[in-house]
C-alpha cells in the first residue's frame, strides 16, 4: 500500500471506470493503475470477473481455504478498487453512471451494443460527458459483417493468423503459451487511452475508441503479414525457425536446448569456428545470410549435428566469449530464480492482510520510468472489498483517490 512517501505515478489524479473482465480490458486498467490512476473495477455483487474462479491455483486465506483470488484474477487485477455493483439493475446502472461521470476513463468488453439497454453505452455516456473517453475492446469491433460475435483469445490467433504461423512445420497450427491476443489489445488500448487523454487536455474533447482483438492480432504480424502483402504468397510454419535469418531458432544440446541467433555473416563465421567448421562460413551455400535462407535444410542438419555433440553450458559460455548471441531455454521456475528478475524488480511481493502468507507474489511492471516510477499501491482486491469506500466517495464523504 502507498504512503505518504510513495512517490506519484504520471497518471496520478486519473479516475478509470473499468467496466471490463477477463484478460485484455484488466491488463490495460493494471498498467495504467501501475502509473497512478485509481481504477474503479466493477463486478458482479456474486460471480465477480469470470476470471476470479479460473483456477486453481487460488491464493490460499489465512483458515487454509482457497480465496476469490486466483492466479490468473491476480495477474491482472492490482492497483484496483473493486465495486460489487449488478449493472442489470437500476440502481447498479445509477451508481456506474454516478462514476462515469466523475471518470476520465471507461473501458469496457461487452459485446458492441450490449450495454445500450443500460444507458451505459459510448453513444449515451459521451453524449452526457463530452470530455470523457470511453474505450471499447470487443471481438471484431463495432463495424464489419463479424461485429455481433463474440470474441476470445484464442478465436483471435486462429482467426488472425497467429496459429497458421506457430507450431511444429509437420504439426498442427499452435496458440502461444499465453492469452497474448488479450495482452496485446490490452497494451493497445493503453496507448489509444493516453493518446486519447492527449488531445482531451489540449481541446476538452473525449472520444470513442473502438478496439478489437483480431484487428491488434492481425497488426502483429509484423514482418509475416507484410511479406505476405509484399509477394502475394502464403506464409508456412517454420516451428521455432526465423523466416528470414538462418540460423535463427532452437537446438537441441547433449543436455537440453539452446537458442542461438546469428544476426549477421560475421557472427556466423565466429559460430562456424566455434564449432569446429570454419569451411562453412566461406562456402558458396552459406557464406551470407541470402544463401544460407536458400539452403537452410542442408545447413541447420549440420549445425544440430555439431551443437548436439556439447552441453548447453558450453554452448552458452563459447559462444558468448564470441559475442555471437546465445542464450538458455528457461522454465516458467527457473526464470523466476535468474538474479536478472530479481536485479529488474520483475518479481514483488504485495502484503494482503487474511492470506496464509501475509501477501501475494505477482509480476512486476516492465517500465522502468526515472522520474515517475511505477508504484504498487494495491494488491488484487477481493470481490466487493472497496464497495462501501466508492459509494461513500460518491456521497462526499472521502477521496477515493490513491494518495
Amino acid at each position: 500500500m502507498a504512503g505518504s512517501d510513495t512517490p506519484k505515478g504520471p497518471l496520478d489524479g486519473l479516475i478509470i471506470l473499468d467496466l471490463s473482465r477477463i484478460l485484455a480490458g484488466p491488463t490495460c486498467t493494471q498498467a495504467l493503475g501501475d502509473l497512478g490512476a485509481t481504477v474503479i473495477k466493477v463486478e458482479h455483487p456474486e460471480r465477480g470477473d469470470d476470471t476470479r474462479s479460473w483456477g486453481p491455483p487460488f491464493a490460499t486465506g489465512s483458515d487454509g481455504q482457497p480465496t476469490d483470488l486466483s492466479s490468473y484474477f491476480m495477474a491482472a487485477n492490482r492497483n484496483k478498487l473493486s465495486v460489487g455493483v449488478d449493472i442489470a439493475t437500476p440502481e447498479g446502472q445509477d451508481t456506474i453512471r454516478q462514476i462515469a461521470a466523475r471518470a476520465d476513463v471507461v473501458i469496457e468488453n461487452f459485446k458492441p451494443g450490449g450495454l445500450v439497454k443500460y444507458g451505459l453505452d459510448h453513444g449515451t455516456l459521451c453524449a452526457d460527458h463530452p470530455s470523457l473517453v470511453y474505450c471499447s475492446i470487443s471481438g471484431f469491433g463495432h463495424t464489419g459483417p463479424n461485429r455481433e460475435k463474440p470474441g476470445y483469445d484464442l478465436m483471435a490467433q486462429g482467426y488472425a493468423g497467429t496459429m497458421a504461423l506457430t507450431g511444429e512445420i509437420d504439426g498442427q497450427p499452435m496458440k502461444v503459451g499465453v492469452g497474448i491476443a488479450d495482452v496485446m489489445t490490452g497494451m493497445y488500448a493503453a496507448i489509444g487511452i493516453l493518446a486519447a487523454l492527449r488531445h482531451r487536455d489540449a481541446t476538452g474533447q473525449g472520444q470513442h475508441i473502438d478496439l478489437s482483438l483480431v484487428d491488434s492480432t492481425v497488426a502483429w504480424l509484423i514482418n509475416e503479414g507484410v511479406s505476405h502483402l509484399t509477394t502475394g504468397a502464403d506464409r508456412p510454419r517454420r516451428g521455432n525457425g526465423h523466416p528470414s535469418i538462418v540460423p535463427y531458432q532452437t537446438f537441441a544440446s547433449a543436455d537440453g536446448h539452446v537458442l542461438v541467433a546469428v544476426g549477421n555473416d560475421a557472427q556466423f563465421t565466429r559460430f562456424c569456428d566455434f564449432i569446429g567448421r570454419p569451411d562453412l562460413a566461406t562456402h558458396a551455400d552459406y557464406a551470407t545470410n541470402p544463401v544460407r535462407l536458400a539452403h537452410r535444410e542442408v545447413l541447420i542438419p549440420i549445425l544440430a549435428e555439431a551443437l548436439a555433440k556439447l552441453t548447453s553450458d558450453q554452448i552458452i559460455a563459447g559462444l558468448e566469449a564470441l559475442k555471437v548471441p546465445v542464450g538458455p531455454v528457461h522454465t516458467v521456475e527457473q526464470v523466476f530464480a535468474t538474479d536478472q528478475v530479481a536485479a529488474r524488480h520483475m518479481r514483488i511481493d504485495l502484503e494482503k492482510p487474511g492470506i496464509d502468507r501475509g501477501g501475494v507474489e505477482l509480476i512486476g511492471n516492465p517500465l522502468n520510468l526515472s522520474a515517475t516510477p511505477v508504484t504498487y499501491r494495491r494488491p488484487p482486491p477481493h470481490l466487493g472489498q472497496d464497495t462501501q469506500t466508492v459509494l461513500d466517495w460518491l456521497a462526499g464523504r472521502c477521496n477515493v483517490t490513491d494518495p
